[in-house]
Formats: C-alpha cells, sequence, structure tokens
C-alpha cells in the first residue's frame, strides 16, 4: 500500500507539468533521438530542463525500447544540488509522482542496502532534487511497470557508491541509470574541448578526477568501478551542450548519453 508520495518538484519548470503535454514531449524526442545496436544495463544521462538537455536524454532512453520488456528494477543515483549529505541519501516514501502517475519505491532493493554505513534516510534531500526527477517521465516513457530505487549522492567515496551498486545489480531485470551534467557555464568551444576530455575517460573506464568537469562525477566514478568488475563495455551515444540545443554559447553546460551494456 503506497502511504508516502514524494510529488514532483520541478513539473513546470524543467518539464511540461500537463500529463497530456508532457507525453507528447518525450515521445517527438524519442521518435526523433537515433538508436543503436546496444542493451543498455547501464546509462549516464544528463538532468537539464528538457529543452536544454531532453534530446541527449532521449538518445539514451531510446535504446531501451529493445529491453524494456525485461527490465522490472531501476537503481537511480543522481548528485544531490540542494542539500550537503554525506553518504547516499534514501527517501521515506513509497513511491514518487510525476505527471505521468506513481512509481513504487522498491523494498526489497531498499532493505538491502539500509544497513550500509553509507546510507542515510533524507526527505530533505530528496524534496527538491531535479537530477532523479527528470529521469522519472523518460523511464516511465519507456519502460513498462517498474520499481525504482533513488539515491541523492552527496559527499562519498566512488569505493562506496560502488559497493551499493554490487548490492543491488541484479540481472537483466534491473537497470542502472546515473544522472549527471558535465562542465558548467564556460564557452562554447572550451566546454566542448573539456567534455570531449571527460567523456573520453568514461569511455576508457578512468575515473574522472576533477568534480567541475561532471556534477555526477561521484555516481560516475562508482559506476566506472562497478563496469570494471562486471565486464561492462560503455558506448558514447550523444554528447552536446546548451549552446546545441537552446541556449547562448556565451556560457554552455555540456550534456552526455552514454550507455554500458
Amino acid at each position: 500500500m503506497i502511504t508516502t508520495i514524494r510529488s514532483a518538484a520541478v513539473a513546470g519548470m524543467f518539464y511540461s507539468a500537463d500529463a497530456s503535454r508532457l507525453h507528447h514531449d518525450i515521445q517527438d524526442l524519442l521518435t526523433k533521438a537515433k538508436s543503436c545496436d546496444v542493451k543498455p544495463k547501464a546509462l549516464i544521462v544528463p538532468h537539464a530542463g528538457y529543452i536544454y538537455s531532453g534530446a541527449i536524454a532521449a538518445t539514451a532512453y531510446a535504446n531501451l525500447r529493445s529491453v524494456s520488456a525485461r527490465i522490472q528494477k531501476v537503481v537511480l543515483l543522481g548528485p544531490a544540488h540542494r542539500v550537503a549529505i554525506h553518504g547516499l541519501a534514501l527517501p521515506k516514501a513509497d513511491a514518487f509522482a510525476t505527471p505521468l502517475g506513481n512509481i513504487k519505491l522498491d523494498a526489497a532493493l531498499v532493505k538491502t542496502i539500509v544497513h550500509l554505513p553509507q546510507i542515510i534516510v533524507s526527505n530533505e534531500a530528496h524534496a527538491l532534487e531535479h537530477s532523479l526527477e527528470v529521469q522519472l517521465p523518460f523511464l516511465q516513457s519507456v519502460l513498462g511497470e517498474f520499481t525504482l530505487l533513488p539515491l541523492a549522492v552527496g559527499m562519498v567515496s566512488a569505493d562506496a557508491v560502488a559497493e551499493v551498486l554490487d548490492c543491488v545489480w541484479g540481472g537483466d531485470e534491473t537497470l542502472v541509470v546515473i544522472s549527471s551534467d558535465l562542465s558548467h557555464y564556460l564557452p562554447y568551444t572550451t566546454a566542448q574541448h573539456f567534455d570531449d576530455e571527460t567523456v573520453r575517460s568514461i569511455v576508457q573506464l578512468r575515473q574522472l578526477s576533477d568534480s567541475d568537469r561532471a556534477c555526477g562525477c561521484i555516481p560516475v566514478n562508482g559506476l566506472i568501478k562497478a563496469a570494471w568488475k562486471y565486464h561492462l563495455t560503455p558506448h558514447l551515444l550523444d554528447l552536446r551542450n546548451s549552446g546545441d540545443t537552446a541556449g547562448s554559447r556565451d556560457q554552455v553546460v555540456g550534456y552526455a548519453a552514454i550507455a554500458f551494456d
């Protein structure tokens, strides 16, 4: 029984609060997205407003079409922007809401990790956090019914993130999604240079050493460690920035879509 729901915080800002409009927007993005011959176990996707990063995110999510029937659980990690926390924060909730409906949290996965010392419970960390929320309408649009394990990542080591991922890794039924943008507010050509370097590190499974290169640097590094352990191969699907989509080129934010299979 669902008793506590984390309400959508950025509907109407990062994406449409109207269900019909939101459905149309996502389907349009997915239709225009190019899909590759990959069957993702994990994704890295951006988390800006859909007008800026939605097309890049859609490039990742379009690749779930071929595996959507098998995915029953989504482990979703993103950086905590609003609240300073130590560790990885679970919400005290039974479901997350979007204009497209409610997504139940996976109680069994919560139970699997809640005893770990790096896990905390913090509704404050989730209440206004957009990095996780903006992924949910895409997941609702490409998957069937699924449960969710949402984790807001604060000050913690990549090893601690990798330990959590190992506990909930599962099999083909479990998808891991890491929410991260790349460089922030650099001139267009400078951002391209830095983002190229960052993506090169990720696809070569090298740890990112500079958090300024990716706001989700810690969960990304945790996934890289897991990719080594589980012999995953990363594939760059899309790399653009806000100057390519909807913003000025004076100060841009970088976005990448990367699939691991």
